[in-house]
């Protein structure tokens, strides 16, 4: 898993009517599959808690049914352990390469809770799972020494997916555990990260960008920071100038890439305004310009 240092959070496309857009789906994980991407279903990019228990098996039956070129990752996220116990078992049957195991939602647990939840759930798969630490989303940060007590006893551990936006932060997590992947789970954090040991990006840009993210991470991975900034700040901040991944879908059907931007409540298109819609025009710009210099 770890050769695949880009990992794109997809989208996970709708209809006007609400429904899954399989038609709009496969085109976009094929534009992964060619960029050499791994695929992340059901994150919070692919609104993940917004789909039903049914929704969300479909799509991971969906995704791993398509005889990628490329890895398939499922989210697991959620607050009821029995619950992801029994989607983690599903996901396994239906053969995933990897699954991705948030901290758990609103309890804000303390780092003995942290590792008694990671522990139960790494302890029902031998498939490689990766640790996500997302405080603005969960309300609680991972604890640094977590994962460095896990990996001692699970092999399936494959890394963390650090997105607290802080150097320092994710300097703690690598002092904690050296021996772990550690990737940057904020696309325009990647250059920092990298600098202190990250091994790539799990990325709501490359819904958008596939080829150019990848050249993104392939540039930061080697150092050459100065053939990034200030651009890539600069795009990867438009793509949250409203709640993620509105911005993404927005920018995905202007493209042409999927036919509807529908998201599910409580998302709501209503907080894209003109200013952003513009930013997000002048960031496709930029980045194509960019691109067609450093490929």
């Amino acid at each position: 898993m770890n050769d695949f240092p880009l990992w794109t959070a997809i989208v996970t496309p709708m209809k006007t009517n609400g429904k899954v857009d399989y038609k709009s789906f496969e085109k976009i994980i094929r534009r992964q599959e060619e960029a050499g991407n791994g695929v992340l279903v059901l994150g919070s990019t692919g609104e993940g808690l917004n789909l039903t228990s049914e929704e969300k098996r479909e799509v991971v039956s969906f995704a791993t049914n398509r005889d990628l070129e490329v890895p398939v990752m499922a989210g697991i996220g959620g607050f009821e352990l029995s619950a992801q116990i029994e989607f983690m078992n599903f996901c396994d049957a239906a053969e995933v390469d990897a699954m991705l195991l948030v901290t758990p939602l609103y309890a804000k647990p303390g780092p003995e809770g942290q590792y008694a939840w990671f522990s139960e759930l790494l302890a029902e798969t031998n498939t490689p799972c990766m640790l996500y630490n997302v405080p603005s989303r969960t309300g609680v940060k991972m604890d640094p020494t977590v994962p460095g007590r896990l990996v001692n006893e699970f092999d399936n551990l494959m890394g963390v997916k650090e997105a607290s936006g802080s150097v320092e932060e994710f300097k703690m997590f690598r002092e904690e555990a050296p021996e772990l992947s550690f990737y940057s789970g904020d696309d325009g954090m990647t250059p920092a990260f990298t600098a202190e040991g990250a091994v790539g990006l799990v990325s709501v840009a490359s819904n958008v960008w596939p080829e150019e993210t990848h050249k993104y991470v392939e540039l930061c991975l080697k150092g050459e920071t100065e053939r990034v900034l200030p651009v890539w700040k600069e795009a990867s901040a438009a793509l949250f100038r409203a709640p993620n991944p509105i911005p993404a879908k927005v920018l995905l059907q202007k493209k042409g890439w999927i036919e509807s931007d529908t998201v599910r409540l409580p998302l709501s298109l209503s907080d894209i305004n003109a200013d952003t819609e513009a930013e997000l025009s002048a960031a496709e710009e930029k980045i194509s310009s960019w691109y067609s210099t450093n490929k």
